[in-house]
């Protein structure tokens, strides 16, 4: 055992966070702790490095924290600069001071056995090499050179002061010299933040193969199922184990809740059925003792407690669009997308109800395809455009950021003006906004609210095609899991970029990947994905590759069935007719908005036979509407394949 907390309860600004801490952790072990945001998890964390200290109790059982030997402990928070002026190759070769200075040691001890046979000094030796071996000594330039170019940094930057690197850049070189330094209990909180899905899935092999203790902190739930060993759930303040990765906790806490709900019911109809038989028979002489005997039997049963439900409060919204679009809902051929250059070019067609997932690393084109596609940048080259009927509803990063100074309430309502105040707050009630919560300042939210909220005004709106640059940021597991099953249930059409491979893997049908030279359309999700690639050629982050036509002929979807005459022919005539119905639609419901204009026109009132007229063509228009919409719905199905 490294190192064991029991009996310890943790306040943090005169507030009760965690009660009752019994918790271990043993060589080796890879343990997750979970739990919703501000259950304490950060907390667990600095008590384990001893940033926190338990307070003392009333009672015998004192809090106490037993260490086995003198393990390091190391925590990217506590990691820092000695001097901003420093190179990056400077600050990260500092880590390895103690290893290069036990390798002067052993140097000269060696020196010293070549010239007399010194049996302590050969003793010394062993047990300095032993050490040696444990801190990396064999392989720290190794080492170095994988975490330096892993985490995204070029030869010359190694020569660059750390003065000159950003806020997101230092975090990483912070990172780099925490992995470096090898502690024995490794904590990380919320490691994959900022990190792409290959150097996510580099970190996840690094850590299943590190010789010593992991502790993580992570709302990433595929990380943790790859990573983790033990879970450690924080519900209500209080510490729960579940043996095995983050999807075997989810399964085992429904099967134990479920379980101890059976338990319950079944005792408290075991209880009243005995108690029915005591009370009928209590008061008759010859049954008194029978009456008894029930009575004790309830006083002597180990009760069973009903279990507490989950903290699961999530939000919802509108899953139906206000209307439906045209088959096509975006068309992209050879868009140029970048600020000086061009970072890659994007063409693709995206069809309606489709969920297409963008995935790549950072900084190669994802936000700013989703920003030039809302017209915030100019396209480089190429062209794009949104189909028929497309109504668009975009979240951005920046929306999580927000520093107003209105309250939720105001702020949402100044959106929608024409709604009354409890129409207002049931909407924001959905989305975990209710009582007092509604006249915090927006500035003062958590990003995770702030991202609520955005959604909450999008929303209203109905969009059916929704566009969204990393909507899962800031968000816990349960607020993750919401959000999936909203966007599962939507109806519309789904644009989004993610570094989140559970809600890619539950979410997206088509995946667009962003690579060094450019980006790539895969016509199916991500577990397909990685069957087709592998994770050698996940990890490959700097590769430059195309998804070669050839890979894929086995997993194309079936031709369609041939029809009479030319097939192509025919369903590039359907095609033509869809888009003109498309068109006809909207020319109908241009003269329809110019009948319905006329009718309510206070020079027409008194002129029955002009209304009866005017009604007369806006019957016939709506006619013609249905008629259009039936032929409409009949060519896509036919061209669905439905």
């Amino acid at each position: 055992m490294l190192l064991s907390i029991q009996n310890a309860d943790v306040s943090y600004g005169g507030e009760l966070i965690l009660r009752d801490v019994n918790f271990d952790i043993r060589e080796g072990e890879k343990l997750a702790v979970v739990g919703r945001n501000g259950c304490g998890k950060t907390t667990l964390l600095k008590l384990i490095c001893g940033e926190l200290t338990p307070q003392p109790r009333d009672s015998d059982d004192q809090p106490v924290i037993a260490k086995t030997g003198d393990p390091v402990i190391g925590w990217l928070s506590q990691m820092t600069f000695a001097d901003e002026h420093a190179t990056l190759g400077e600050e990260l070769k500092r880590v390895f001071e103690p290893i290069l200075e036990l390798k002067r040691n052993m140097d000269d001890a060696l020196k010293r056995l070549e010239q007399s046979e010194d049996h302590a000094l050969a003793e010394q030796y062993a047990l300095m090499e032993e050490r040696f071996n444990y801190l990396g000594g064999y392989r720290y330039e190794k080492d170095y050179d994988m975490l330096y170019s892993r985490f995204g940094f070029l030869k010359e930057d190694e020569n660059r002061p750390l003065s000159e690197f950003s806020g997101g850049q230092r975090t990483k070189i912070a990172f780099i010299k925490l992995l470096l330094s090898r502690p024995d209990i490794l904590l990380l909180d919320e490691p994959t933040n900022h990190l792409d899905i290959s150097t996510i899935a580099w970190l996840e092999d690094y850590l299943a193969e590190y010789p010593r203790a992991v502790v993580v902190v992570s709302h990433d739930r595929l990380f943790l199922d790859r990573v983790a060993e033990t879970v450690w759930e924080i519900e209500r303040g209080r510490l729960k184990r579940y043996p095995g990765n983050y999807s075997e906790f989810v399964q085992m806490k429904k099967e134990a809740h479920d379980k101890q709900m059976k338990d319950y019911l079944a005792q408290q109809k075991e209880r009243e059925r005995l108690q029915a038989v005591a009370d009928r028979f209590i008061h008759k002489a010859t049954k008194a003792n029978m009456a008894k005997s029930k009575l004790k039997a309830i006083e002597h049963m180990e009760v069973i407690e009903k279990p507490e439900e989950a903290d699961t409060r999530a939000f919802h919204g509108l899953s139906e669009p206000a209307r439906e679009s045209g088959r096509d809902v975006l068309i992209t051929e050879n868009l140029g997308v970048g600020y000086d250059e061009v970072l890659c070019k994007v063409s693709l067609v995206l069809r309606k109800g489709k969920k297409l997932g963008v995935i790549g690393g950072n900084g190669l084109g994802k936000s700013t395809f989703l920003k030039t596609l809302m017209g915030q940048i100019p396209r480089k080259s190429g062209k794009y455009e949104f189909g028929y009927g497309v109504d668009v509803g975009y979240f951005e990063q920046q929306m999580a950021k927000s520093m107003s100074t209105k309250s939720v309430l105001n702020e949402f309502w100044d959106t929608y003006p024409t709604l009354t105040e409890t129409e207002v707050r049931n909407v924001l009630g959905g989305f975990l906004f209710s009582g007092d919560d509604v006249f915090k300042n927006v500035s003062d939210l958590s990003g995770g609210e702030k991202v609520r909220l955005a959604l909450a005004k999008i929303l209203q709106t109905r969009p059916n095609f929704l566009i969204l640059d990393e909507p899962t940021n800031h968000m816990d597991i349960v607020g993750k899991e919401a959000l999936e099953e909203m966007l599962s249930d939507y109806k519309g059409t789904v644009l989004f970029v993610s570094h989140d491979r559970y809600l890619i893997r539950r979410l997206a049908d088509e995946l667009l990947i962003f690579r060094p030279g450019g980006a790539e359309y895969f016509p199916f999700g991500y577990e397909e994905f990685e069957r087709h690639y592998g994770r050698e050629k996940l990890l490959a982050a700097d590769e430059v590759w195309k998804i070669e036509s050839s890979k894929n002929e086995d997993k194309e979807p079936a031709p369609e069935k041939p029809k009479k005459g030319n097939p192509g022919k025919e369903r590039a005539k359907a095609e033509r007719r869809v888009a003109r119905l498309e068109q006809l639609i909207e020319e109908n419901d241009i003269k329809k908005a110019e009948l319905e204009e006329s009718m309510a026109d206070p020079a027409n009132a008194s002129d029955y036979e002009k209304l009866q007229e005017l009604q007369n063509k806006l019957d016939e228009l709506n006619a013609q509407a249905d008629a259009y919409m039936e032929e409409w719905e009949s060519l896509e199905a036919e061209l669905s394949g439905e």
